[in-house]
């Protein structure tokens, strides 16, 4: 039976644009920058301010796309192994994210884990979340911050820094051509 929450019924927003936005969040951890980057700041504020309120929402659904990509992916991956993706998966990212106090707010983490549970079940996180509003501002940081930790999970996982992003780009190269 076919859920109202079914990805086929999802927008799919601006993967490109997110995927940019992660990758690059990526490269600034793993180029050892422990200090925000001001001049990649500021880029990504006018990328952001350039979007308008229709671009916002493409971005948003973008991101959730790529969580709910990045959740493919892993179900997948551990169901090859016999194992659960929400057991090894959701644990280990509300774990984290509660460690990030100063981007994080703890009233959101329930938010971001529903996502990732819903994503994991074959569900569109954008459908799963939109029944409760519209996203919040309180959202943003950890929406962005939870398609990057599973993005690393996946790099940690392959043992490859680039892997997700490749991932995603071959996708994105496949469904062009068709």
């Amino acid at each position: 039976m076919s859920s109202p929450c079914g990805p086929e019924h999802a927008p799919t927003g601006d993967v490109g644009a997110a995927l940019m936005m992660i990758d690059s969040r990526l490269r600034a951890v793993h180029g050892g920058k422990t200090e925000p980057d001001r001049e990649q700041q500021k880029m990504v504020e006018q990328f952001a301010a350039s979007l308008g309120p229709g671009g916002i929402d493409e971005l948003l659904d973008g991101a959730c796309t790529l969580i709910y990509m990045y959740m493919k992916w892993l179900r997948m991956a551990y169901e090859d192994h016999d194992k659960d993706v929400i057991e090894y998966v959701v644990p280990n990212l509300v774990a984290t994210m509660r460690m990030m106090t100063m981007s994080i707010p703890r009233e959101v983490i329930p938010t971001m884990a529903g996502l990732v549970i819903a994503a994991g079940t074959g569900l569109s996180p954008n459908l799963w979340r939109k029944q409760y509003g519209y996203w919040t501002k309180e959202e943003m940081t950890p929406l962005e911050a939870t398609a990057f930790l599973l993005a690393e999970h996946i790099n940690n996982i392959t043992e490859d820094p680039d892997f997700a992003t490749r991932l995603i780009a071959t996708a994105l190269s496949e469904a062009y051509e068709d």
